[in-house]
C-alpha cells in the first residue's frame, strides 16, 4: 500500500485497492481503531482457496464495541469535548501482521483513490486505538510513529514496546510484561515452585516476555525445565511436539505466557492426549479468557492461576448497534438470514441475547474491554486540552477551537500529559515511556456451586509499592488443579531439611542436587541452604547440625571417674604418710629413729604430705588462683621434699666417712641441715615469686586441639618458668642420686644411702618418663598425667625411704638395737 507521483503533471494515486473500515462514523475528530475482529483458524490458514471463510471473534468485537460505545457516550457529554464530534474508523486487523499493515495504510490514506499533485496531507486518523496482539501493534506503531500517530493499545504488552526510541508516539492502558514476567516469579517463588515447565507464543509478545520471566526466575532461585514456544499458525505436529515434552517433562507446574489463541489449540491437544494434573500459571492473555472457560478441556484449568487485569463495570454497555450484528447474530446462535442454505436452520430474530452465554454477552468481566475505554477518553482528554475546551467547572462557557489542521506530534504530547479519573473512580495517566500504573489481579480459576468456572481474584500487585509490599494473596481462598485444596509439589529433587546443605549435581541445573549432611562444627537452620554456616568459636553444632550450642567445656573433675581415683590416690598418700609419721614419732626413742635423724625424717614425711595433698591443687575446674597454685605448690614442695632427702644423703656421706673421733672431715651439725634443707628451699620460693610476679599462670580456654570442645586448662604464663622450677628439682635429685650412689656401699647394717639412691632411681625414672608424656598428651589427660607423676615419684620416696624402716619399727623390733645397727663395724673391728 503506497503513494506514486510520477512528475509534476501527474497526479498522486493510491496503489491497488483502498481498505474499508468494517465500522465507521464521520466527526470532527476521527479516532482509528484496529480489533480482530474476524479470526482464521490456524488450519484455514494454510489452505490455498481463493476465499478464506471466516468468523467473528467476540471478544474482539466486544473491543470493537466498546471503543463505539466510548466514542457515542463522549457525543453526548457536556463536558467533555462539547460542541465536537467525535467519528470512529474501525479496521480488522485479523490478528496476524500483514492484515494488520494493511489496517494502519487504511487509516492513514483513507479511501480516495487520488490526492492531487501533491502526496503530502493530513492522516484521516488523529489517534488509533489498537492492537489486541503485540505483534501486530509493533507493525502498527512502526508506521504511525513514521506520521508521529499517536497510537495506544488496549491489550499489547511486550515490554519492547516501552523503547521510545522505536516507538516515540506509542502508549497503553495495559502495564508491560516488564512488570508482569517479575510478578509471576514472584508468585512462583511464593508457592516454593522451583522446578517448573514454559510454553510461550511464539512472536513478540510470548518470546520477550518469556525471557524476562526466565531472567527473573533464575534471579530467584527457580528452575525452567523446558521452555518451548508455538504459533497459532503452528503445525499439527509441532503442537504435538510440545505437548508430548509437557507431557514426559518432570515439571507439575506450568508457566504459559501464551495469546488466547495458542493456549487454544495447545489445550486442544493436552486434551487429546490426556494430559491431567498440572498446575498451569497463566498470563493476563489468557487467564480471565471466557472462551476458553467454555471450552470442552476447561477442567484442565481448573485451579489455574495468574495475573490478570483489574476487573471493571461500565454501565449502560450491553448490546451491539451496528451493522455487523447480522453477522454477530449468525455467529451467536448457528443460525442464517439466507433461507437457501442447507443445514442451516433460519434465524428468527426473536432469538435472545440474554439466553446466550459467550465472551461477547459476558460483561461482568470488563477488564480488557475497560482497557479500550481508557484509551479512548485518554484521546478525548488529551483532544479537549488541544482544543482549549476550557475547565469542567466552568462547562457554561466552554467552546472548543476546532483547527483545520490537528499536528499529530502536539496530540501525542498532550496524550502523555493526560491525568484523569474516570466516573467508576479510576485514575488515568501515562508514565515517560507511555506506559500505566503496573497493577494487577491475582485470578484463581475455579469451580462455582453449578460447576461452571469462575474467576476467583485471590491477590494483588502493585509494583508503585516498595519491595516487600508489592504483591499480596490469600493462600486459603485458593483451589489447585483437580479443585484440591493441597498446594502441589514441584521440585527436581527434594527440599534439604535444617542440617543439610545442597549439592550441585554435575551437568544438571542448580535446582537439582542432593542432600548432604553438613559437617561438623557447621549447621543449617533452614529448608534448602545453599552451604552451611560455622559455628562461632566457642559454639559447636548440635546432634542435628540446625544449631549451635555452647561446646562442652572439658578440665579434670572431682565428678569423672579419673579425678575421683586420682583425689582418691592422693589423700591415700597423704593418709598414709600421716601414718607413718605416727608410727615414726610412737619410735621416736627407739635406735633406729635416732639414726634416721629423726628431725630431717618428720620433716621428710611432712613434704611428702604436702606432696601428695598439691595433687588436688591439679584437679577441678581451673582459675586464677588454683593456676598459680598448683603449679607454686608443686615446686616449693617438691623442692622441700629432695631438699631433705639431699641434706639426709650429705648427712649419711659424711657420718659413714668419719672413722674416728680425731677425723679432721667436719660434722654435720643440726644447724648446718636446717640451713641446707632452708636454702635448697628458698632458691625455688625465688624462681616462683619471679614467675609469678612476671608471667603467672591463668585459665586458658584450648579451641585448636579439640574443635567439638573446649579444653580449660592453665596455661603456663611463661614456659620458661615451668621448666626452670620443674629443672630446678631435677638438679636437685640428681645430686641426691649422685651421692647416695656414691654413699650406697658404706658399712653398717643400717645405710640409708642404698634406700636413697633407689627412691632417686625411681624419682628420676618418673619424671623423665614425665616429660614426653606431658608434651603429647591431649586435654585433661596433660593434667592426669602431670598427677600421676606427682603421685608415683611421690609414693616413690615414701616406700623406698620409709617402707624398710616400718617393717623393722613393726615387724621385726629385735633388729632395732643400736649393737644390731653397729653389728658390721664391730665384726670388722
Amino acid at each position: 500500500m503506497g503513494v506514486l507521483a510520477e512528475d509534476e503533471t501527474s497526479l498522486c494515486e493510491l496503489l491497488g485497492s483502498p481498505v474499508l473500515p468494517v465500522l465507521s462514523k464521520s466527526g470532527d475528530i476521527t479516532i482509528g481503531g484496529a480489533f480482530s475482529v474476524y479470526t482464521q483458524t490456524p488450519k484455514e490458514m494454510h489452505v490455498i482457496v481463493q476465499t478464506l471463510f471466516h468468523r467473528i471473534s467476540f471478544r474482539e468485537f466486544r473491543f470493537a464495541q466498546t471503543m463505539i460505545f466510548a466514542i457515542e457516550e463522549i457525543n453526548n457529554s457536556s463536558s467533555l469535548l462539547p460542541n465536537i464530534s467525535v467519528g470512529y474508523k474501525i479496521f480488522d486487523s485479523c490478528g496476524s501482521t500483514l492484515p494488520s499493515t494493511r489496517a494502519a495504510m487504511g487509516l492513514i490514506n483513507g479511501q480516495e483513490r487520488t490526492f492531487g499533485k501533491s502526496c503530502s496531507g493530513q492522516s484521516t486518523v488523529h489517534a488509533i486505538i489498537g492492537a489486541s496482539k503485540s505483534s501486530s501493534t509493533i507493525v502498527l506503531s512502526q508506521i504511525a510513529g513514521i506520521f508521529q500517530i499517536p497510537v495506544i493499545s488496549h491489550f499489547s504488552t511486550c515490554a519492547c514496546l516501552s523503547n521510545r526510541k522505536e516507538h516515540p508516539s506509542f502508549f497503553r492502558t495495559i502495564p508491560s510484561d516488564y512488570y508482569q514476567s517479575r510478578a509471576l516469579a514472584q508468585l512462583v517463588k511464593h508457592f516454593g515452585w522451583t522446578w517448573v515447565g514454559a510454553v510461550r507464543s511464539d512472536n513478540d509478545y510470548g518470546n520477550n516476555g518469556m525471557a524476562t520471566f526466565i531472567e527473573a526466575a533464575t534471579q530467584e532461585g527457580i528452575c525452567v525445565e523446558y521452555s518451548e514456544a508455538i504459533s497459532w499458525t503452528s503445525l499439527d505436529e509441532q503442537v504435538e511436539r510440545v505437548v508430548r515434552v509437557i507431557k514426559t517433562g518432570t515439571a507439575k507446574v506450568i508457566v504459559a505466557f501464551l495469546g488466547y489463541d495458542e493456549m487454544d489449540i495447545l489445550l486442544e491437544e493436552a486434551l487429546r492426549q490426556n494430559i491431567t494434573g498440572l498446575q498451569w500459571v497463566g498470563s493476563e492473555s489468557w487467564i480471565t479468557s471466557s472462551n476458553l472457560a467454555l471450552r470442552k478441556y476447561s477442567g484442565i484449568l481448573t485451579g489455574s492461576i495468574g495475573f490478570a487485569i483489574k476487573k471493571a463495570k461500565i454501565a449502560g454497555f450491553q448490546d451491539p448497534q451496528n451493522h455487523i450484528l447480522r453477522e454477530f447474530w449468525e455467529e451467536t446462535f448457528g443460525c442464517s438470514f439466507q433461507p437457501s442454505l442447507q443445514g442451516v436452520k433460519q434465524c428468527s430474530g426473536s432469538e435472545r441475547l440474554r439466553d446466550i452465554k459467550n465472551p461477547f454477552t459476558d460483561v461482568s468481566e470488563l477488564r480488557i474491554s475497560n482497557n479500550v475505554y481508557k484509551a479512548v477518553y485518554a484521546v478525548a482528554h488529551a483532544m479537549h486540552s488541544m482544543l482549549k475546551c476550557g475547565e469542567k467547572s466552568e462547562a457554561v462557557n466552554m467552546s472548543c477551537t476546532l483547527k483545520s489542521i490537528l499536528p499529530p506530534k502536539e496530540i501525542a504530547k498532550h496524550i502523555q500529559d493526560v491525568n484523569f479519573s474516570l466516573q467508576s473512580g479510576e485514575k488515568v495517566y501515562f508514565d515517560e515511556r507511555g506506559d500505566p500504573a503496573a497493577t494487577y489481579q491475582l485470578v484463581n480459576w475455579q469451580k462455582n456451586s453449578a460447576g461452571d468456572p469462575v474467576f476467583v481474584t485471590v491477590g494483588s500487585y502493585d509494583a508503585s509499592l516498595p519491595d516487600g509490599k508489592q504483591f499480596t494473596i490469600k493462600e486459603m481462598n485458593l483451589t489447585w488443579f483437580g479443585e484440591s485444596k493441597q498446594r502441589p509439589i514441584s521440585v527436581c529433587s527434594e527440599s534439604c531439611f535444617p542440617g543439610f546443605r545442597q549439592a550441585v549435581i554435575k551437568g544438571k541445573p542448580i535446582c537439582c542436587f542432593s542432600c548432604i549432611a553438613c559437617a561438623a562444627g557447621e549447621i543449617s537452620n533452614s529448608t534448602n541452604s545453599a552451604e552451611c554456616s560455622p559455628c562461632p568459636l566457642e559454639y559447636w553444632s548440635n546432634e542435628d547440625h540446625n544449631k549451635c550450642v555452647p561446646k562442652v567445656i572439658e578440665f579434670l573433675s572431682y565428678e569423672e571417674t579419673m579425678g575421683a581415683l586420682l583425689a582418691a590416690f592422693s589423700l591415700f598418700g597423704a593418709s598414709l604418710t600421716l601414718v607413718v609419721s605416727f608410727v615414726f614419732f610412737w619410735f621416736r626413742h627407739t635406735p633406729l629413729v635416732k639414726a634416721s635423724n629423726s628431725e630431717l625424717s618428720f620433716l621428710l614425711l611432712l613434704s611428702l604430705t604436702l606432696c601428695f595433698l598439691c595433687a588436688l591443687t591439679f584437679i577441678g575446674q581451673p582459675t586464677d588462683w588454683s593456676c598459680m597454685l598448683r603449679h607454686v605448690a608443686f615446686g616449693i614442695t617438691f623442692a622441700l621434699c629432695i631438699s631433705c632427702i639431699l641434706t639426709k644423703t650429705i648427712t649419711v656421706v659424711i657420718a659413714f666417712t668419719a672413722k674416728r673421733p680425731a677425723n679432721t672431715v667436719p660434722q654435720c651439725s643440726v644447724s648446718l641441715q636446717r640451713m641446707g634443707v632452708l636454702g635448697g628451699t628458698f632458691l625455688q620460693v625465688l624462681v616462683c615469686v619471679v614467675w609469678l610476679t612476671l608471667a603467672p599462670p591463668f585459665p586458658y580456654k584450648n579451641t585448636v586441639y579439640a574443635a567439638e570442645r573446649i579444653i580449660l586448662e592453665c596455661n603456663l604464663g611463661s614456659s620458661i618458668g615451668f621448666w626452670v622450677v620443674l629443672g630446678y628439682i631435677g638438679l636437685l635429685a640428681m645430686l641426691c642420686l649422685i651421692l647416695a650412689f656414691l654413699a650406697r656401699k658404706l658399712p653398717d647394717n643400717f645405710n640409708e644411702a642404698k634406700f636413697i639412691t633407689f627412691s632417686m632411681l625411681i624419682f628420676s625414672a618418673v619424671w623423665v618418663t614425665f616429660i614426653p608424656a606431658y608434651v603429647s598428651s591431649p586435654g585433661k589427660f596433660t593434667v592426669a598425667v602431670e598427677i600421676f607423676a606427682i603421685l608415683a615419684s611421690s609414693f616413690g620416696l615414701l616406700f623406698c625411704i620409709f617402707a624398710p624402716k616400718c617393717y623393722i619399727l613393726i615387724l621385726k623390733p629385735e633388729r632395732n638395737t643400736k649393737n644390731h645397727m653397729m653389728g658390721r663395724n664391730q665384726v670388722k673391728t
